[in-house]
């Protein structure tokens, strides 16, 4: 596809990753945030089943919401009204950014030690 100017668009990305603070989970997802992929350090195996769980959820959610942000982005280059974008549902960079602040205060994102086996 391109655009009337003859330019070829950059392609909206199928994939997305996001980490832990620590860098210790990366979960990689589709738009939606469905996980295609997770890597984790050996450490976080001897974490609780729930709360590795819970971690691994709210990254997924939280890369829906930059998948949707990023959305956001690209609709409104293509020429999408503020009336537009309001009724797509889709989150603004303030809303992504609240909400990961929430998250990050309502979960615990802190390395249970800060040693790590090498």
């Amino acid at each position: 596809m391109t655009t009337p100017e003859g330019d070829t668009p950059q392609e909206f990305p199928t994939e997305f990753t996001v980490t832990s603070l620590t860098g210790s989970i990366a979960v990689r997802t589709t738009e939606q945030g469905l996980p295609l992929g997770i890597k984790l350090d050996q450490d976080q195996l001897r974490r609780a089943p729930e709360a590795l769980a819970a971690e691994i959820l709210r990254l997924c959610k939280q890369s829906a919401n930059r998948a949707g942000m990023a959305r956001r982005a690209q609709l409104k280059e293509a020429g999408f009204t503020p009336e537009m974008l309001s009724m797509t549902g889709l989150p603004t960079e303030q809303e992504v950014a609240r909400q990961e602040i929430i998250e990050e205060q309502e979960y615990e994102t802190e390395p249970q030690s800060w040693l790590r086996s090498v």
